[in-house]
């Protein structure tokens, strides 16, 4: 039996508008400072780690929330296309208008956005250069807490999942690759690398290390460095987003810098 892959989804309805949320000076300086790229349809954004997309909890705003900072009398505030992780930073693209949200998340489930990640790994590079991951993954509850797991294809809750990935620089005990994922399971390049013994660096959740080459890991080491997505005004877009500075240092550590670590 194959793993089962979900029928393609429809948008969403539009709902209502939620009520605006107060935002203080110092979150309207950071949601602002953000900004990557702009245009009439279309703003993306360099999300940094720590800083969940949407339903965060405690007293903390998600970025979501923050996007109030933009709206503007009788328009909707820009509206997230899709979500990262809360530890993983990187683009993340924004609708202005609502026709440009529609037109964007019809193209997000038809699988025509291109990601490109970047992840710190250890304890080396994986035994290929380049490669493609193809295990199946499965959704597991515990508390409150949501897990992805590999498991076999037959099994009930299997979904199939695909990262393709290659080594930029490796060094000894660590190496950077960059990851494009084909499917967009939660969790998927983290659990996928967990999978072939090599855990991205920070990842507590799933095996990565808080010490490599004797340089302390101050967080998830994965970063989302481009987005190539359908334009609503035609054509394709290209966004990149800078390489973080906490990561950059620990890339010059360990001698991972390849030159153009803010390039995709």
């Amino acid at each position: 039996m194959r793993p089962r892959t979900p029928p393609p989804k429809t948008p969403p309805k539009a709902r209502p508008e939620p009520k605006p949320v107060v935002l203080s000076p110092d979150e309207i300086a950071l949601v602002r400072s953000l900004v990557i790229y702009e245009d009439a349809q279309v703003m993306a954004l360099n999300k940094p780690s720590g800083l969940s997309s949407q339903g965060g909890r405690g007293q903390v705003n998600t970025l979501d929330e923050m996007l109030w900072a933009f709206a503007k009398p009788g328009k909707a505030r820009p509206r997230l296309i899709h979500r990262l992780d809360r530890d993983t930073s990187g683009v993340i693209l924004t609708a202005k208008t609502k026709p440009a949200a529609s037109f964007l998340g019809k193209h997000l489930m038809g699988r025509r956005f291109s990601k490109t990640y970047r992840a710190i790994v250890t304890p080396g590079a994986p035994d290929r250069a380049s490669g493609v991951i193809e295990t199946p993954l499965r959704r597991e509850e515990l508390g409150r807490e949501a897990y992805m797991r590999p498991c076999a294809p037959d099994h009930p809750d299997a979904e199939t999942a695909m990262t393709r990935y290659r080594t930029l620089a490796s060094g000894e005990g660590a190496a950077l690759l960059e990851l494009n994922p084909e499917t967009g399971r939660m969790h998927q390049i983290r659990v996928h690398l967990a999978s072939i013994g090599r855990p991205i660096a920070g990842d507590v959740r799933y095996g990565g290390v808080l010490m490599v080459g004797g340089q302390p890991v101050p967080r998830l080491m994965l970063h989302a460095a481009a987005l190539s997505f359908p334009h609503p005004d035609g054509g394709m877009k290209r966004i990149e987003a800078p390489t973080p500075p906490d990561m950059e240092r620990l890339l010059q550590a360990l001698g991972l810098a390849t030159g153009n670590s803010g390039q995709a």
